[in-house]
């Protein structure tokens, strides 16, 4: 039997690479999101005020079209980071079909109003929304899986963290920092991989931290277009370069020596003299 992935946030951007890395290297994948349909992605802008939304490419549907292409077998499942349920449901589902979890990549977060507003600026409605979305509902779903890999013996965790979680802002929000509602549940998540490796390295859990870096991506080009988009940092990445990170350190054998610690993504494999894939 094959491996099985579940890669949340599939619909476009990292995940979705991910998710396209991961099958490439054998993987069958669970991929998960709120867009079911093309044509039915929103973003919400990080600086507006009222919660703009902008239209996005990417879908459940195009994701899993794209993993069947490489002849992998994709289970696209709705799943909503505010939505415990939604969360028992893409477990359920994966047991039902395979009955065996291999890898989770815990990548969807939620992106609503007041996640880069100043201090100041949001309201507490925004921050519960942002801890719940983007660190316990996260945290319940890495609860719901870990069971399941230690029974098989083994499995790997993977958070995509952000450089927001382990340090301070170098600006105040839109002047190239972020914001106290986005840094500061990141920050929690970013432990849930740590603790992972400590308590659980034993029951064969590898787990990891991987930081993609500023990237361009289907849903920053639509808020900001491609010019801009990639005008915020000369150094921006791209979603494939953070999906293939992932597939290696879902393969490598020698990716084990990593357990625990995070990984940055641009760059990695030209630093260690690694050819992938």
């Amino acid at each position: 039997m094959g491996k099985v992935a579940i890669v949340t946030g599939a619909t476009r951007g990292i995940g979705k690479a991910a998710a396209l890395s991961l099958a490439r290297a054998g993987f069958d994948v669970v991929i998960t999101g709120r867009t079911l349909r093309e044509g039915e992605g929103t973003a919400t802008m990080p600086f507006a005020a009222d919660g703009k939304q902008v239209a996005v490419p990417g879908s459940l549907e195009t994701t899993a079209e794209a993993i069947r292409a490489l002849g992998r077998e994709a289970l696209p499942v709705v799943m909503d980071v505010l939505d415990r349920r939604t969360m028992d449901t893409v477990v359920e589902q994966t047991l039902a079909q395979w009955g065996r979890i291999d890898l989770l990549l815990n990548n969807a977060l939620y992106q609503g109003p007041g996640l880069m507003f100043p201090f100041a600026g949001f309201s507490f409605e925004q921050l519960e929304k942002s801890v719940l979305g983007n660190l316990v509902n996260q945290a319940y779903l890495a609860r719901l899986v870990l069971p399941v890999m230690i029974r098989q013996g083994g499995g790997i965790y993977v958070s995509l963290s952000s450089n927001a979680a382990v340090n301070a802002p170098p600006a105040p929000p839109g002047k190239g920092g972020w914001g106290f509602v986005y840094g500061a549940p990141k920050s929690g998540f970013h432990r849930i991989a740590e603790f992972i490796h400590v308590e659980h390295a034993k029951d064969g859990i590898l787990s990891f931290n991987v930081e993609p870096g500023y990237t361009v991506t289907e849903a920053t080009v639509a808020m900001f277009g491609a010019e801009s988009a990639a005008a915020f940092n000369r150094h921006a990445s791209t979603p494939e370069v953070t999906g293939d990170v992932v597939a290696w350190l879902a393969t490598a054998p020698e990716a084990g020596e990593l357990a625990g610690t995070m990984i940055t993504a641009p760059g990695f494999f030209k630093s260690r003299g690694i050819s992938f894939p």
